[in-house]
């Protein structure tokens, strides 16, 4: 589902004898558990998907829009046209939530930016011949108009520079970044764009590096390349804090900043390149969220694939040695996760996703970009 497909080849070609010596790509390694059905698994997902939609055509409506666009666009990923019944009238209940302001939101308006960001997404995917050019047009224009940049008075120095938050121009953070910088991308802004420029500015201020690029006083503490929510913040910060003052990396985070350095274009001799992806080496997992968990875990899988298929590469050598085709452990994974109705759901419900259809769609969200280009 890579929304730039030619970002991660060029990104790639950049420096593949790099590639060779810091993370040794080779041949995939045999997996461990059996080869899923990828078909069969897709198919389950889809259809309990489809049967869980409500009379007016949302998902969960209940903690906003942000399912129903998630939904829709998984829909829309896996061969489900705007004509199919469940789509369009998907579609038409996003249509009723665009706003005077170009957003797409719900009308309490507390995640103006994440949900305009995400239903940005699905109605470019949607948009094949026409039809909604107006609402995308305007919805790229609030979502470049809520980032924290220059127009706001502050200057690069400020920490909230190019950030985006869950409102907008509230606490930015890096999942709501890199949100905005999906978008965009989806809208077909090229790596010089100005506003993903300005959002790597933020994103690399989110990253466990102690360099030009970071001067924050975090940046030094963990300093182990990975990448944390937010460097905009003040006080406890609670289990994502480190004892001596430091943010605590964790995967998610990791492939977000991962993916919105392809986006950006950054070349993989930087820095902050070299060290994501030794991070990367370090913690390759998809039994669990590093650095949280069961916390997060669909959410972290969705960034998980988007992020290495942008990347390029199919297959990742950890720490040990052992060469992972990530592609079809990932798929092994939801596979074993599936409920018998197609749906998945998480035991841990941080973050709503014990709400099965958020946790569905982030999985076939994710099963999307398992898909070898």
């Amino acid at each position: 589902m890579s929304l730039n497909p030619l970002a991660g080849r060029k990104f790639l070609a950049a420096a593949l004898p790099l590639l060779i010596v810091t993370l040794t790509f080779g041949p995939p390694s045999a997996v461990t558990a059996a080869d899923a059905d990828y078909d069969a698994v897709v198919a389950n997902g889809v259809k309990y998907l489809a049967s869980k939609q409500a009379a007016d055509g949302s998902y969960s409506s209940q903690i906003g829009i942000g399912p129903t666009a998630l939904a829709t666009l998984a829909l829309l990923e896996h061969g489900r046209g705007v004509s199919d019944p469940a789509v369009a009238k998907s579609l038409a209940y996003l249509e009723k939530a665009v706003r005077d302001d170009g957003g797409v939101y719900a009308a309490n308006g507390r995640l103006k930016n994440y949900e305009t960001c995400i239903a940005l997404m699905c109605f470019n995917k949607a948009n094949k011949d026409g039809k909604y050019d107006e609402i995308v047009k305007n919805a790229e224009k609030f979502v470049r108009g809520v980032q924290i940049t220059d127009t706001d008075g502050i200057g690069e120095e400020d920490m909230n520079y190019g950030g985006s938050g869950y409102s907008g121009k509230t606490r930015p953070d890096l999942s709501n970044t890199a949100f905005l910088v999906d978008a965009l991308v989806s809208s077909g802004a090229k790596e010089d764009d100005e506003a993903i420029q300005k959002a790597l500015i933020f994103v690399s201020r989110c990253q466990n590096l102690e360099s030009k690029y970071n001067t924050t006083k975090f940046a030094g503490k963990v300093n182990d390349g990975g990448f944390y929510y937010t460097p905009a913040v003040s006080g406890d910060q609670g289990d994502r804090g480190t004892p001596d003052g430091g943010l605590r990396s964790y995967g998610s985070m990791g492939y977000a900043g991962l993916k919105s350095m392809v986006y950006a274009g950054v070349d993989k001799n930087d820095p902050r390149v070299q060290a994501v992806l030794e991070y990367v080496k370090k913690n390759f997992d998809v039994s669990a969220n590093p650095g949280m968990g069961q916390a997060g875990v669909f959410y972290y899988y969705q960034t998980f694939a988007k992020a290495l298929d942008a990347f390029g590469e199919p297959t990742i050598t950890d720490a040990a040695g052992v060469a992972h085709d990530w592609r079809k452990e990932l798929i092994a994974e939801l596979a074993k996760r599936q409920q018998a109705d197609g749906s998945w759901a998480n035991s841990n419900t941080q973050w709503m996703e014990g709400d099965a259809n958020l946790a569905t769609s982030f999985a076939l969200l994710a099963l999307a970009d398992c898909q070898a280009k």
